[in-house]
């Protein structure tokens, strides 16, 4: 059974945010351990949290860390900085993701708005009288976008079998 996908939000509640911060820190250090394990790469974790007085640290010798740091610090900038994101640049990303999901959703509505408009109307529960002029291009739009995805349909030697169903022929 797949596991439902988390909401990522700041957790209110402190013990529970605690909780959770130990928890996945823990895992986090893990990973990195498993990473440099199956992958056979040096990595290292630092995390200052606001639990602890002092970071949690992997590899857990500071000789080890010290030796990925300075690797990679004396790389170019360029290749320092290459994949590097500040929590800016990161909710600048999530605003962007966030706008394109609310545009797409927002598109989604309204053709369903418009399906559901043309079927009120295709039953008599409507008069287009009342309709504004907005809704009544958006319709337009509509009805002539699925008239394409028909004639796309016909044009690539589709049949109905009868059933309502759509088959080749």
């Amino acid at each position: 059974m797949a596991r439902q996908k988390v909401k990522l939000a700041f957790i209110v509640n402190d013990v529970a945010r605690k909780a959770t911060y130990k928890k996945r820190s823990k895992n986090v250090l893990k990973k990195v351990n498993e990473l440099s394990t199956l992958c056979g790469i040096e990595a290292c974790a630092i995390v200052y949290g606001p639990y602890e007085p002092e970071p949690e640290i992997w590899p857990s010798s500071p000789r080890g860390v010290q030796k990925v740091v300075s690797k990679f610090r004396t790389k170019p900038e360029f290749e320092q900085s290459k994949k590097k994101l500040s929590q800016d640049d990161y909710l600048k990303q999530r605003i962007v993701k966030g706008d394109d999901q609310l545009k797409k959703l927002r598109k989604e509505n309204r053709e369903n708005e418009m399906k559901m408009l043309m079927y009120e109307y295709l039953k008599g529960q409507i008069v287009l009288d009342n309709i504004s002029m907005n809704d009544l291009n958006d319709l337009s739009w509509y009805i002539d976008h699925n008239l394409k995805d028909i004639g796309r349909i016909l044009e690539a030697g589709y049949t109905d079998n009868g059933q309502g169903q759509i088959m080749t022929a």
